[in-house]
């Protein structure tokens, strides 16, 4: 799964993605420095990993991971291809969920793009960005229903309606996040790639003393423009995350705590990516490796073995499943097996964050 990090020049998101992927993105005081997207593979965390490595002992660990790309900053006109514009829109329809980085501090030695630090201007001068985009994607497929409707299905009179509907939505300046639609009308919408449809986490980017509070002017101005259209905010301070990227474990956490703080700002803001694009983990354990696995929420055990391998879902017999708790709990496989614990499941499973599972299959 890729995410996008986004915002206008000199807003601090080649400073986030360095310290994210510890990938030595170039960072400079100056807009345009990131030309072509820098992209960075970041392990989730993911404590089960860890005590299960205690239990099993294994010869590899390996987590479940998310692809961060660090996308071109945005200017007015971008849309019509100003700046980078054209680049960077192709690179953002590339991603699943975009983090968009907004600035929410003051500092008189990095330029801002706009001379002025105006949180909620800047998260509408690229929202203005990709709606625009968006309005020719979807007046295109207004023209298409138009053509089709001279078949005479009268289908396609209902298909115009209602991008004719989301078109009023977008030249409003509204995002199609905030547009209401059936779950019909949904399908009609997964015909075609809205930017603006695509989940965000505002990450409010502020100054190292105001990391501890999490919180001032810009970030409630930030938190009430999210909370319209129903996205997350995570406050960071990019600085202080790439302070500590560059930690060992014990002085990361030593710094954490002079914080107050229980985890780095990123590992929340990749704990919230992960949910924001519906994904959970799924477990196997053993001597040879000890591994997360992502899935989408609501996947069945035979489309969850096919992750592993595509033998396993063609040829899936059955899933011996334990929940991460229940075997903590008891201490061992055995032992949950002898209270019962460890179930088997056939191909209507659900698979749910945590289990921990053995599949059997014959191909």
């Amino acid at each position: 799964m890729k995410l996008g990090i986004v915002g206008l020049p000199n807003v601090g998101k080649s400073t986030l993605f360095n310290a994210i992927t510890q990938a030595g993105a170039e960072s400079a005081n100056y807009p345009f420095c990131t030309i072509e997207p820098n992209v960075g593979t970041v392990a989730v965390p993911d404590e089960r990993l860890d005590k299960l490595a205690q239990m099993y002992d294994p010869e590899k660990v390996t987590p479940a991971v998310i692809e961060f790309v660090d996308i071109a900053g945005l200017v007015k006109g971008a849309s019509k291809g100003e700046g980078l514009g054209n680049k960077f829109l192709s690179n953002i329809r590339e991603v699943d969920a975009i983090v968009h980085v907004v600035r929410a501090f003051e500092d008189d030695n990095i330029i801002h793009v706009d001379g002025s630090i105006d949180p909620i201007r800047d998260i509408d001068t690229i929202n203005m960005e990709l709606i625009l985009s968006d309005l020719e994607i979807v007046e295109r497929r207004i023209d298409k229903s138009r053509k089709a409707l001279k078949s005479g299905d009268k289908k396609y009179q209902a298909e115009i309606d209602f991008f004719e509907g989301l078109k009023k939505h977008l030249e409003d300046g509204c995002t199609a996040r905030m547009f209401e639609y059936s779950d019909e009308e949904k399908e009609l919408l997964s015909e075609i790639s809205l930017l603006t449809l695509k989940p965000v986490i505002y990450a409010a980017n502020v100054a190292e003393d105001d990391y501890a509070k999490e919180e001032n002017d810009y970030v409630k101005k930030i938190r009430e423009y999210a909370a319209k259209e129903k996205s997350e905010v995570m406050v960071i301070s990019a600085r202080i995350e790439e302070e500590i990227a560059e930690l060992d474990p014990e002085e990361k956490q030593m710094f954490l705590e002079e914080l107050g703080a229980s985890e780095s700002g990123l590992d929340k803001l990749i704990k919230a990516s992960y949910s924001l694009l519906g994904l959970i983990s799924y477990l196997t354990a053993g001597k040879p490796e000890v591994r997360a696995w992502t899935i989408k929420k609501g996947t069945k055990a035979p489309q969850a073995a096919g992750k592993i391998h595509s033998d396993f879902e063609r040829g899936f017999i059955r899933a011996e499943v334990v929940a991460y708790k229940d075997l903590m709990e008891n201490g061992s496989m055995a032992a949950a097996k002898e209270k019962g614990l460890v179930r088997s499941e056939g191909k209507e499973y659900v698979v749910e964050d945590g289990d921990i599972i053995l599949f059997r299959f014959n191909v």
